[in-house]
């Protein structure tokens, strides 16, 4: 008995010391399956803009982790993906840490047939939505298609 619940303790101790490393292998595994890495914008061959569209950027460093760009022209920010996980459906959830904004945001992307990118949601910790069902809160408009820059 001793010896089976020795066993035991020591999977469990090993299944730990393994668990963060997994969680970051599976992160940059599931964004990468996925398709996101890469540049996107509504219009690549526009300069970025925070009106008139921006460029997002999913890279995966050297260390492992993966980080979210955001180009707005005039503004520049790098944030890091925590978390990535695939619905049956093929939607991605995705969650980003904003040190800047002192808060993490959960998004929904979609892939279309032609390869094109599309916000499908976007909420705060707090579960207030800037985005939900492919359409801004603020104005009901559908979210444009993204195309990927690379």
């Amino acid at each position: 008995m001793k010896r089976c619940l020795g066993c035991w303790i020591a999977a469990a101790m090993l299944w730990i010391a393994f668990t963060p490393a997994a969680g970051a292998e599976t992160l940059a595994a599931t964004v990468e399956q996925w398709g996101l890495l890469g540049s996107w914008a509504v219009d690549c061959a526009a300069r970025p803009d925070r009106d008139k569209g921006s460029l997002l950027t999913y890279e995966i460093r050297k260390d492992g982790r993966v980080m979210y760009r955001r180009d707005f022209g005039e503004a520049r920010d790098e944030n890091e993906v925590v978390s990535a996980t695939v619905e049956a459906e093929g939607l991605l959830n995705v969650m980003v840490y904003f040190p800047s904004l002192h808060q993490t945001r959960e998004f929904g992307l979609l892939l279309a047939k032609d390869g094109s990118l599309r916000a499908i949601y976007n909420r705060s910790e707090r579960g207030v939505y800037t985005i939900r069902d492919g359409k801004y809160v603020a104005t009901g408009a559908p979210t444009p298609a993204q195309q990927r820059c690379d």
